[in-house]
């Protein structure tokens, strides 16, 4: 009998074992079905899991609320339909470990049939912006989270997309149709906010890291020229981010564990009897990690931290209230070592510290009017700070000052938008942002030619910008569309004023193709530095030359061409031509620089907006959506990007490299039970860059590099080509979800040219490379 109770309770075990793993792992789907222009809940929608046994599905309530239960995991599509409105399908993917709440507008049927009507699901690829007609598009938080080196970074997932390069792939700088990274505006919840990257520098839109985790970001669209008139003080392309509310139902977890740092997330309800509830991110870092295992980041210590929020306060007469917002942190420290034997290159006997802190804080109010009428009013603080200094070992290892550098900004914004929907045909929005910032910048450095230290910038100043905007939508019929608006931009300082019109429309030829043709005139502020540039005069006067400069400017002309090859399947054509004036330019008849080829910095010399520019191409995309876990996404666009100056030369821009063909996809295996195998590739080929040669006898010499100005931009740095993979292993549980990835960046550890450099210490040119292979290794669990 002793043997007896061991092999019941075996057997007693193996039962249990066999009665869990037999039971099919589900989720709730829940969510609310909105009105897409007036964002009104509607009550008696159908929402359906399509492809269920028996169909799973559900009625919207009277708030719009639905709720569906017993959900298999896995990749499922759910169906919406609503008499006088357009079908919607979307994909899911559900997960054991967390609930999906899902907020789905639709779109009015102009139709107003009495009956529903079956239509091809082709929500997948519009623009959440139903007034962005061209070169618009939605991301998808889901699959942009499995592009293969994306690492959750909407900037380094668009890379993928046509029209857009990496500009150095050692951060997430893009490139948009040969425009500076300069030109891309942040938008969060509707408001600008400012670079949102670690490790950013000044007059940059991008970094080593992005700070906003994709824990907290819901689908958003990503527009690359022509924009809708709400869209200003940019010239390049649009993030527009739209965050997503915490489960307002119950307690979710999510933990992260990796090469790039500790990662923890918490969402939840403030009590069952209030429909509120949070979202919380924060992740810690410390990049040292990756020298540990043999990948070489030089002797700095680099780290990072970041924290991200949302909570949503909705009242029962008063409207919505939301608290939103990011912060950054990120520092890089690094010292000589005082052995000169060691120093093989000069950078080696230099201090250096480096500082980037980002942040926003927002409030936003939704109120409700009427059924038709929607107002959002939101106030938004926020402020970077960025610095850079160091300091040279002399050779008895005392340090000399070399050069420092300190930005600041401090912004306060406020916004008001009015979405008025007259009818299913005829909608308008308007709106106005209020900008005041508040800069300090000093930027001092030993000279090598003068051999004396110079400052030409220390200043502090306010600075104000009104932007108003009014766009109207009407669909003429269920085939024919058109948008028209304007946008205006005040800077107080100097009372320079834009008005900027904004036209569009669509054609449907059939329910399967579609023509679009957008146009829009843009500007954008140069930067604050450029204003404040100081210059001294021969009598010692301190004059400042820019501060009456005007915007840069812009005309965008789109053609589109979009066709539906079956309900998954889909491929797009756009031409563009994109005629760049008024540009700021240096004031001088002999100089190359303009505004449009700056990725960073300061530029300090006295301009004029004498300077031109051009960028014209063809694109093409060829997209499968996620359908039977497998999706593709293949891009190819032929550009020119050019420039010309007050020396009036026309020169390739920097980022002309006239061809680039990425391939990204992925596909998932279920291989076990609960168990998911992904693989996800990304092939990215482009041309090369262009840069400037150095004159070698003038930077021995100055013992620094010196650039032959005047042959600006002439020599093209050879093609790019890279691979990224990503390999997965998805495991749901009862009440858990764990992945374990890795993401192999430039898995080919193909050699790059980024360009080249005098070093001083050996007296010659040598060459740097851009990023070599990287392991990104990530787990995460969510509960």
């Amino acid at each position: 009998m002793t043997n007896f109770k061991p092999s019941l309770l075996v057997v007693a075990l193996l039962t249990v074992s066999a009665f869990s793993n037999a039971q099919s792992l589900t989720q709730t789907v829940r969510g609310t079905v909105v009105d897409k222009i007036s964002k009104m809940g509607l009550p008696g929608a159908t929402v359906v899991i399509l492809n269920t046994e028996p169909l799973l599905g559900a009625t919207t309530d009277v708030d719009g609320n639905f709720r569906i239960n017993n959900v298999p995991v896995g990749t499922q599509a759910l169906k919406i339909s609503f008499v006088g409105y357009k079908d919607v399908t979307n994909n899911l993917v559900v997960n054991s470990g967390k609930e999906v709440v899902l907020n789905v507008p639709i779109e009015e049927d102009i139709t107003q049939l009495a009956e529903i009507v079956v239509r091809p699901d082709a929500e997948k690829n519009k623009p959440l912006n139903e007034m962005a007609v061209v070169s618009t598009r939605t991301f998808s938080v889901e699959e942009t989270r499995k592009f293969a080196a994306a690492v959750n970074d909407p900037a380094r997932a668009a890379v993928s997309f046509a029209g857009v390069v990496s500009a150095d792939d050692g951060n997430n700088s893009i490139s948009i149709r040969g425009n500076s990274p300069f030109g891309l505006l942040w938008r969060m919840e509707g408001v600008d906010i400012p670079n949102p990257n670690h490790f950013a520098v000044v007059g940059s839109s991008g970094g080593g890291i992005s700070i906003l985790s994709s824990q907290l970001l819901a689908n958003s669209d990503f527009s690359t020229g022509a924009f809708a008139a709400e869209y200003g003080n940019a010239l390049a392309g649009v993030f527009d981010l739209n965050l997503r509310k915490g489960n307002n139902e119950k307690r979710e977890y999510t933990i992260q564990a990796g090469v790039l740092g500790l990662d923890v997330a918490a969402e939840g309800p403030f009590s069952k009897n209030y429909r509120g509830s949070y979202l919380i991110n924060y992740r810690y870092s410390t990049l040292s990690v990756l020298s540990k295992i043999g990948v070489n980041i030089g002797d700095a210590v680099t780290n990072f931290q970041d924290l991200s929020y949302n909570i949503y306060l909705p009242t029962n007469n008063f409207g919505n209230f939301s608290l939103f917002g990011f912060g950054g942190l990120s520092d890089q420290i690094q010292k000589a070592k005082k052995d000169s034997t060691i120093w093989e290159f000069d950078y080696e006997r230099y201090n250096s510290n480096y500082f980037s802190n980002t942040g926003a804080a927002g409030l936003k109010h939704a109120y409700t009017i009427n059924p038709n009428t929607y107002l959002q009013t939101t106030v938004v603080l926020s402020g970077n700070n960025h610095g850079y200094e160091d300091e040279r070992l002399d050779n008895d290892y005392n340090p000399q000052f070399n050069y420092i550098q300190k930005y600041s900004n401090r912004k306060i914004t406020f916004s008001s938008v009015l979405n008025n929907k007259f009818s299913a045909k005829s909608a308008l929005r308007s709106g106005v942002y209020l900008n005041r910032h508040t800069y300090a910048l000093n930027l001092r450095y030993r000279d090598a030619e003068l051999n004396e230290v110079v400052e030409p910038l220390d200043s502090k100043l306010h600075a104000h910008t009104v932007q108003a905007f009014s766009q109207w939508n009407y669909k003429v019929s269920e085939q024919f569309s058109f948008n028209a608006g304007v946008h205006s931009l005040y800077l107080t300082n100097n009372n320079r004023f834009s008005v900027e019109p904004r036209a569009s429309v669509k054609y449907d030829l059939s329910e399967q193709q579609s023509f679009s043709l957008g146009y829009g005139l843009h500007s954008q502020m140069q930067p604050i530095s450029v204003y404040e540039a100081q210059v001294e005069q021969p009598d010692g006067t301190i004059a400042q030359p820019n501060l009456n400069l005007d915007f840069n400017k812009a005309h965008h002309v789109v053609l589109g061409y979009d066709r539906s090859l079956s309900r998954y399947l889909r491929i797009k054509a756009e031409t563009y031509y994109q005629q760049l004036y008024n540009i700021a330019v240096r004031n001088d008849v002999n100089s190359p620089v303009s505004t449009l080829t700056l990725e960073q910095g300061f530029e300090t010399e006295p301009m004029v907006n004498k300077g031109v520019g051009r960028n014209y191409g063809v694109e093409l995309t060829l997209e499968q959506f996620l359908h039977n876990d497998l999706y593709f996404l293949l891009s190819a666009s032929l550009y020119n990007s050019e420039y010309k100056a007050l020396d009036n030369v026309w020169r390739n821009s920097r980022f002309n490299g006239k061809h680039a063909v990425s391939f990204t996809a992925g596909k998932e295996y279920n291989w076990k039970k609960g168990r998911v195998f992904g693989i996800n590739l990304r092939t990215i080929y482009t041309g090369g860059f262009w840069t400037t040669p150095i004159d070698i006898t003038k930077s021995v010499e100055l013992g620094e590099t010196y650039y032959m100005e005047a042959l600006s931009f002439t020599e093209q740095l050879p093609d790019y080509f890279r691979t990224d993979v990503r390999f997965s292993i998805k495991r749901n549980k009862s009440r858990t979800t764990s992945t374990l990835s890795l993401d192999l960046q430039n898995a080919t550890n193909r050699k790059n040219l980024g360009g080249q450099y005098f070093e001083a210490q050996s007296g010659k040119v040598e060459k740097w490379y851009m990023t070599p292979l990287l392991p990104i290794l990530n787990y995460k669990i969510e509960f």
